[in-house]
């Protein structure tokens, strides 16, 4: 890892590339606190889980378009009404044209609610059990929701916990570029050894820095690719 730079030196860098520092600071974002996330309903979770799950392979405009006719046929997300739809209701919802009529995405509602409603047994609340979870191991979540939920591995379930404000790095195209041209892992940027690596260097930078994980993953992709702005 000896490519790697200290925080101020990859902050400088996307403070050039943006304007100066004021116009990289107007450009970041910052996670609910864990007070604000314990605020969000279990229906917010599993709305998120399934947007994205629809999102994931396909246009994502069409989804947010089509979104209101999700809300309404799935009960706003209700986790008890979703747990109570019978196979052969479900299987009618996926051909409602209304929606995007995908059956195997479809069952993931049900599926993610099962996985809701297990942890909310367990820990009062699915929000409670996110805002719980320690963003030094926050690989350790998308692991969880890779093996319990459904259609949550990969990128869908970190951009799920990034859309509903739980602190998390992503891996963006130019997050991605950055990590490898630095050599922060050093074997598939999905196994469980680079994983660890790049936690780890997010942990350190955290150290350094005092920042959430979302916004030193946001100055990491500012600081390289094409997202340059005019002088």
């Amino acid at each position: 890892m000896s490519n790697t730079e200290n925080f101020k030196q990859l902050y400088q860098r996307a403070s050039e590339r943006k304007g100066g520092s004021a116009g990289l600071e107007s450009l970041l974002s910052t996670p609910l606190n864990q007070d604000e996330l314990l605020q969000l309903g279990d229906d917010r979770w599993l709305a998120e889980f399934t947007k994205k799950v629809f999102q994931s392979g396909f246009v994502w405009r069409v989804v947010r378009n089509k979104w209101p006719d999700f809300e309404r046929v799935f009960f706003g997300f209700d986790i008890d009404k979703v747990l109570l739809i019978p196979d052969e209701m479900l299987e009618e919802k996926a051909t409602d044209p209304s929606i995007i009529r995908n059956y195997n995405k479809v069952k993931t509602v049900l599926e993610n609610a099962m996985m809701i409603d297990a942890v909310r047994q367990e820990h009062g609340s699915f929000a409670k059990f996110v805002a719980q979870w320690p963003t030094t191991d926050i690989i350790g979540l998308w692991a969880y929701l890779k093996k319990h939920g459904a259609r949550l591995g990969g990128n869908t379930g970190p951009y799920s916990l990034r859309a509903n404000g739980k602190d998390t790095f992503l891996f963006s195209r130019d997050v991605e570029q950055y990590l490898r041209n630095h050599d922060v892992f050093d074997g598939g940027i999905t196994s469980k050894r680079s994983l660890m690596q790049i936690q780890g260097f997010f942990n350190d930078m955290q150290q350094q820095s005092g920042r959430s994980l979302q916004e030193i993953s946001q100055i990491i992709a500012f600081s390289v690719g094409d997202n340059l702005v005019e002088l």
